[in-house]
């Protein structure tokens, strides 16, 4: 048998481990992947236009429209990293799990990128679980067009495979003890600059900033989205927001995988 062959099914053989732990916790997964834009979904969208407190833009698109693609992009954003960096967290500390995988016939390298290939795959069901809540519950009508379902698609992988190398990345380098710490330090701040609430294009009045959120991969992944899901609203330019995700998986992941085999076979 071949080394490409054997590391194929070693590498699917963590997969099927990863996806059968995930099965068993698929409430919890649910939970933690819903309940944030459910309650600024509810609030903003639903609960403050009942009360006669809408919100619009200059161009008249409603507040549910801007928010929607920005939503689905911190969900991926977050599953992605709670993917890696927590379990991670566990394995390399307390459960020493890691020691098992880094067993398994496998490159230690490949043992690091099926992370970042697992953590994607929960990002991708958190997007398509968050969606819907997103469309259906805001009281005023949420205008989704798909400009291009190939530009929807990459920008869903790339995301999805960036969150997980933020993840990889962040798991190697924090310790276990300050992983959660980490989540009001880090995620927190880079959600609320990443462009979820509002288009990149409407920092313009506040230069300094709209530059310095060019350091956030969430900026991106928002934009991204919004060029596919609602085209109307103020946007990147669709090269831009793929090179840049591109460019984050590459350096993101090596980043990462360099911190892990750190981690491991120091």
């Amino acid at each position: 048998m071949s080394d490409s062959i054997l590391y194929a099914r070693a590498f699917w053989g963590l997969m099927v481990r990863d996806i059968s732990v995930l099965r068993r916790e698929f409430i919890a997964f649910m939970v933690r992947t819903v309940m944030n834009p459910l309650m600024f979904v509810f609030v903003f969208t639903y609960l403050f236009p009942k009360m006669g407190q809408d919100f619009q833009n200059a161009r008249g698109i409603s507040f549910g429209t801007l928010i929607l693609p920005g939503l689905v992009a911190v969900a991926i954003f977050v599953q992605g990293i709670m993917g890696v960096a927590l379990p991670l967290s566990f394995e390399i500390g307390s459960t020493r799990e890691i020691e098992d995988r880094v067993m398994s016939p496998l490159p230690v390298s490949l043992v690091a990128i099926e992370k970042i290939v697992f953590s994607s795959l929960q990002s991708v069901v958190a997007a398509l679980v968050v969606f819907p809540m997103i469309y259906f519950i805001p009281a005023t009508p949420v205008h989704v067009h798909v400009n291009s379902w190939t530009v929807l698609i990459g920008n869903v992988l790339l995301a999805s495979l960036a969150s997980g190398a933020v993840g990889l990345t962040i798991g190697t380098i924090v310790k276990p003890q300050h992983i959660a710490l980490m989540f009001g330090v880090v995620v927190v701040p880079v959600t609320f600059f990443g462009c979820v609430y509002y288009p990149w294009a409407a920092l313009h009045s506040v230069r300094w900033l709209q530059i310095a959120v060019l350091i956030n991969p969430l900026v991106y992944m928002s934009e991204g989205l919004r060029i596919a899901l609602t085209p109307e609203a103020p946007h990147m330019p669709v090269w831009a927001t793929l090179a840049a995700l591109l460019l984050c998986v590459g350096l993101l992941g090596y980043t990462g995988v360099r911190g892990f085999l750190n981690r491991v076979l120091s």
